[in-house]
């Protein structure tokens, strides 16, 4: 039995002051305050120092860190995270990829998976097929030619139950019967809507096989227009439209992937249940454009543009109360609750509750991180 004490303890709608935790193996089996929590003789304490301990951050799309791409090593890539608070990832394959660098991906991060102890809870599949005009490296998409399932079925095979997200353009000929083999051969997975000029009447045609997410919102999106160059709907517009759709939003610094305005008009319109918070991070050496090559966070391809960023979530969470002035409490929620629940793993992991997993990330009132444990343990940070 671990009892965690002088802690305030971020709840899903609170913040409990003098808060105890116990933890038994993984799993959390008692939350109170310290007048009302009897400890376990015996029990090994962790003071928490009066720091906040909230659940650990449920990382969703999230490419490579410190130097390596999940594709590569898995392992030191999600060691990256975990010493950040992100004791959830799904380790995120791009289309960049041929089909057999995604085959030779899927059974490395699977082996690592295997081996235990890690994060990598699954894969974010953004691609193969998204629309090739939108998001970093077009040159490099391998995937533009026709849909067919001699190409994509052994793909789709190999990463089965593993693939928690599959990434489309609904407006490319032949996207629902891919669509409909993803779901054939994972139920649980979720469509989502990315890199992509779709109207929300096309987007609205896969909801029936599950497309509940918009990839990266207000990013590698396109501007659909109508009569004469006046503003149409595109996705983002859909995404804001329905109320069953979560919205991925990515929040460095400089509010650059996401203008600080329009991170407010996504919150003010879909509220504090269907945003989530994703560091896209990416690993690349390319200098960016002369404006912006002191921003520590961003990354950029080999023609200047902005693919992915440097982020993890405890300083995503930091950049979202600057740029919203939102709480602490309301971050964990992005961070935390929003994507557990958008991957459907809420029932485990998100929130601090009795029966959780014991995933849990200390943190100041400005989110630098303290301590982590990671099913239980303390990991080193």
């Amino acid at each position: 039995m671990i009892a965690i004490t002088n802690a305030k303890v971020v709840l899903e709608t609170e913040i409990l002051l003098h808060g105890v935790i116990l933890i038994e193996g993984d799993t959390i089996v008692k939350v109170g305050s310290a007048g009302e929590t009897d400890i376990p003789a015996g029990a090994q304490i962790v003071d928490a120092g009066d720091a906040y301990v909230g659940p650990g951050f449920v990382d969703i799309h999230v490419h490579g860190g410190g130097g390596n791409f999940f594709e590569d090593d898995p392992e030191k890539a999600a060691a990256h995270f975990l010493a950040h608070g992100e004791t959830t990832v799904l380790a995120t394959l791009y289309y960049n990829l041929s089909k057999e660098g995604y085959l030779a991906a899927i059974e490395k991060i699977r082996a690592a998976m295997e081996r235990g102890n890690t994060p990598i809870k699954g894969l974010y599949m953004e691609g193969p097929y998204m629309n090739p005009k939108y998001g970093a490296m077009p040159e490099k998409n391998k995937w533009r030619g026709e849909i067919t399932p001699d190409r994509y079925r052994q793909l789709v095979d190999a990463a089965g139950n593993l693939a928690k997200v599959w990434a489309v353009a609904p407006e490319r000929e032949g996207i629902e019967d891919f669509v409909r083999y993803t779901k054939k051969v994972n139920p649980e997975a979720v469509i989502a809507v990315g890199h992509s000029e779709a109207t929300p009447a096309q987007i609205r045609q896969l909801k029936k096989y599950g497309l509940t997410l918009q990839t990266h919102c207000m990013d590698a999106t396109g501007q659909v227009t109508d009569w004469a160059g006046t503003r149409g709907a595109g996705p983002d517009e859909a995404c804001l439209l329905d109320a069953d759709m979560y919205a991925e939003l990515i929040c460095d610094s400089m509010g650059v992937h996401v203008n600080p305005d329009l991170i407010n008009l996504i919150l003010q319109v879909k509220g504090w249940d269907k945003v989530v918070l994703i560091t896209d991070s990416f690993v690349s050496d390319a200098p960016g454009p002369e404006g912006l090559r002191h921003a520590a966070d961003l990354i950029f391809d080999d023609n200047r543009n902005l693919c992915g960023s440097r982020l993890t979530m405890d300083a995503a969470c930091r950049n979202l109360m600057t740029h919203t002035g939102c709480s602490l409490q309301q971050a964990f929620l992005l961070a935390s609750r929003n994507p557990a629940r958008a991957i459907g793993l809420d029932h485990e992991i998100g929130t601090i509750a009795e029966g959780k997993k014991a995933d849990l990330v200390f943190v100041d009132h400005t989110f630098r991180v303290k301590k982590v444990m990671h099913n239980g343990r303390e990991t080193t940070c």
